[in-house]
Formats: structure tokens, C-alpha cells, sequence
């Protein structure tokens, strides 16, 4: 295991000792050349018949080169790519899931590869889960921390849905495959990692208001992370061997976070219901697909100016009276961690991708009706829906 992912093999070790029930994460390689180590992997754990799943995309990455290897290594290795819609974008969706269990035909697969970013990894997951065969991981670009998830986030009639799934028996992450990651992808990783800034503040919230369960060390854990992105982010920016890694290792400590706490409430917020409301907005409408990254970047920063514009004009949507200041003093206090818009813009445009809703090419009518209506999506006590509720 790589130095860079120490911490995150610590993480798993607490699960164990805290009698987490979890499967899979038995190997992590963020390194140089990691998938070389594939197939002794695959020998070693005795999965034969392994099938290979990517898009087009994903396969000029490393599909191709996973399976030249895995071939040469005397593997009986198939390739499924994974179809676009008509807007030409692979979505994780009903389709697509069909399309898995049918060429993967699970009778004849010992295991599944999810050879891509966020996408291909929910589809792969969520087959592998259904069919209960591991899978493993291979990214090809830092580009979310859903790698190493559990949940599925899946599109069903038009509605985004996560369901429980597995988390991969083992990632591979070879930096020679992440550092050739465009550097639109790379930019929304950093943007998945800057949205736990609003989502850590929802999550104190809910938490206090809403009484839903809360875990200091896991949301140290997932702050961690995400502080070490923006001490960083000139690297990233500039997409060095050491942005590439420490934004990698980020991605996957926010991911086992959530493995930890059994939720995703650590690294997703208001900030990612915005950004699922814009996703189904844009699918209705045939839209083409904007990086789910790039969205929560973005719309971190909506949700921060629509949090520091309610404190600062003394707007708190609670009616006890004898409350009041207390749920003000505490949301105060949260609210410090939370950087302005322009700060968060400024990050993001540092890690080379979009600021602003208008650069994504989302309309401010849209905008101004996901703060209203996005709050629905989720079950969750966010400022959001508080201040939604009061209207």
C-alpha cells in the first residue's frame, strides 16, 4: 500500500474494531504503475473470468491497457462498454444497468472491473451488488469520491435515487492513468471535495436541529481531507504528481468516511441536492451532462452566499423563542468554517475549472428554483429546507 493511503487503511482498521458491517477494501494502491498489479490480484483472490466495464472514453484511458495486460498475463478477460444516450453521455440509469446485467451475464463472470470515473463505478457497483459478484476499481481520473462507496446513486424515471451496493473489493489507482486525467475532471474533484464545506455545516445542522446522527471523528476525518485539497490547489491546478496525489487520497478518505459512518450525510449536503436537481433538470430537457464535480463546486458557493446572506441579515427560520439565540450562537459559529462565495470561486478557479453557474451554462431561473425545491430531494434537516420551510 501506498504511504498516501496509510490513513485511509487506518480508517478501515476502526471499522472493524467499531464492528462496522462493510465487504470489500482489502487493497488500496495509489502509485505509480498500480495496474500492473491487477491480475496478481486477481490470482491471488482466485477471480476468474473477470469483465472489464468502461466507455469509450474510459477505455482509451486504461481500459485498453488493463486488458492487453490481463490478456497477456493468460486472463480470460471480456470488455463491456457501457452505451450513451442520445445526448451521447453515459448515464448511470436504467438502461444502462440492463445493458450490464445482460453482457456481463453474471453465470459466467467471476468478477467486475470498473475501469472509469463516478459513472461507471455507480453502474458497476450497483450490478455487482444485484448480483453479488466483487468488484474491483480502477478510476481513471480524481474526479468524485464515490471510488470507494457504498451507495449507488442511480437515475431512475428521471429521479435520482441511491440504493445500498458494495464497496470494491480492492482500487487501483495508478497515478501514470489519474496524472493524464483532463484537467476539467481533475477541476471537479477538487469541487466534490470543496462542497464538504457547506456539507459538513448542513450536517451539523441537521444534526442539532433536525437530531439526526453526527460523528466528530468522521467529520474531522472528511474536514481533514478537504483541507489538505486546498492547501494544494496550486498542485492541482497544475496537475503535479503531488496535487494528483493528494487529491486522490482525499477523494478516497471522504469516501471511507462515509463507508464509516454508514451515510453519506459527511460529504453531502445542500450543495449536492442542488447539483442533483440541476442533473435531472438537464435530463428532462435532453440536455448534455455537466460533471457532477463541477456542479457541487459551484453550487457550494450558491449555497454559502444563501447561508452568510440569512445569518448576516438576521434571518433564522426557528420559532421558539427560547432557542432562538442558541440555534443562532451555534449556526454562527458553524458558519465561520464556511469561506465566502468569491473565496470558493476564487479556489475553484485556481484548480482550473468553473465558478460560476453561468460558466456551467445554468440559468439563474434555475438556480433561483433549485434554492426553492432542491430540499425535497433529500430527507435531510440542511439550512436549506429550514429556511425553505419558513417561507
Amino acid at each position: 500500500m501506498s504511504d498516501a493511503l496509510m490513513n485511509a487503511r487506518r480508517l478501515l482498521e476502526q471499522m472493524k474494531q467499531r464492528g462496522t458491517a462493510f465487504h470489500g477494501l482489502e487493497l488500496m494502491l495509489l502509485e505509480r504503475g498500480a495496474l500492473a498489479q491487477v491480475g496478481g490480484y486477481l490470482r491471488e483472490q482466485g477471480l476468474a473470468q473477470p469483465v472489464v466495464v468502461a466507455d469509450a472514453h474510459t477505455c482509451e484511458a486504461a481500459g485498453k491497457e488493463l486488458l492487453g495486460r490481463l490478456k497477456d498475463e493468460g486472463i480470460d478477460v471480456r470488455l463491456i462498454l457501457i452505451e450513451p444516450d442520445a445526448q451521447g453521455d453515459v448515464v448511470a440509469d436504467e438502461r444502462s444497468l440492463m445493458q450490464l446485467f445482460i453482457e456481463a451475464a453474471p453465470e459466467k463472470t467471476g468478477c467486475l472491473i470498473a475501469v472509469g470515473s463516478g459513472t461507471i463505478h455507480d453502474i458497476t457497483r450497483f450490478v455487482s451488488h444485484r448480483s453479488q459478484l466483487p468488484f474491483l476499481s480502477v478510476p481513471t481520473a480524481p474526479s468524485v469520491d464515490g471510488f470507494t462507496s457504498a451507495g449507488a446513486p442511480i437515475i431512475v424515471k428521471g429521479v435520482k435515487q441511491t440504493f445500498q451496493a458494495s464497496a470494491p473489493a480492492a482500487i487501483f489507482a495508478d497515478l501514470d492513468v489519474l496524472m493524464k486525467a483532463p484537467q476539467s475532471l481533475v477541476a471537479a474533484g477538487f469541487g466534490d471535495m470543496l462542497g464538504k464545506y457547506t456539507s459538513l455545516f448542513d450536517w451539523r445542522h441537521s444534526s442539532s436541529i433536525g437530531g439526526e446522527p453526527y460523528d466528530e471523528q468522521v467529520a474531522a476525518i472528511t474536514e481533514a481531507a478537504l483541507l489538505a485539497c486546498v492547501e494544494h490547489v496550486q498542485d492541482i491546478g497544475q496537475r503535479s504528481e503531488t496535487g494528483i496525489r493528494v487529491l486522490m487520497t482525499a477523494l478516497i478518505e471522504s469516501g471511507i468516511a462515509m463507508l464509516l459512518f454508514g451515510q453519506s450525510h459527511p460529504a453531502s449536503g445542500a450543495e449536492h441536492h442542488l447539483s442533483h436537481y440541476w442533473e435531472m433538470e438537464f435530463l428532462s430537457e435532453g440536455r448534455r451532462a455537466l460533471l457532477h464535480g463541477a456542479k457541487v463546486g459551484v453550487a457550494a458557493a450558491e449555497i454559502s452566499q444563501l447561508y452568510h446572506d440569512a445569518v448576516d441579515s438576521g434571518i433564522f427560520p426557528y420559532a421558539e423563542p427560547e432557542g432562538l439565540a442558541r440555534h443562532r450562537e451555534r449556526i454562527q459559529d458553524w458558519l465561520t468554517k464556511v469561506p465566502s462565495p468569491d473565496r470558493l470561486r476564487s479556489l475553484l478557479k485556481q484548480a482550473g475549472g468553473p465558478s460560476t453557474h453561468e460558466e456551467l451554462g445554468i440559468e439563474e431561473k434555475l438556480v433561483q428554483r433549485s434554492l426553492q425545491e432542491a430540499h425535497t430531494l433529500r430527507n435531510r434537516h440542511t439550512l436549506l429546507r429550514a429556511l425553505n420551510e419558513v417561507r
